[in-house]
């Protein structure tokens, strides 16, 4: 699959990367996401939410554009509202988190 794709959601949304998930019980990843968001210039968090157990949902603007990540199946799902979105755009978020959570 390509690095960024174009796979459209029920509700219009573009389901446009994946990224591997580890979930550690200590330490999870949801609260680094979010904390992580602050590091990409001119993002700001919107919405989180997190059950402390499987799943969290980060919701975050960034260049005029809505996002959100939430975990499936072992990787975090990256989602714009527009599907429209320029690439560049996506690689850039895509870029930001992927230093986190598949730093290779």
């Amino acid at each position: 699959m390509p690095r960024i794709f174009d796979m459209r959601m029920a509700d219009g949304s573009r389901h446009f990367a994946d990224l591997p998930e580890t979930y550690d019980p200590v330490q999870p990843q949801w609260y680094a996401l979010r904390d992580h968001v602050g590091a990409l210039a001119g993002a700001s968090v919107r919405g989180f939410v997190t059950d402390d157990v499987t799943e969290a949902w980060l919701d975050f603007d960034y260049r005029g554009q809505r996002f959100s990540i939430n975990n499936q199946h072992g990787q975090w799902w990256f989602f714009v509202d527009d599907p429209i979105c320029p690439d560049e755009v996506l690689a850039t978020v895509l870029d930001h988190f992927e230093t986190l959570l598949d730093p290779r």
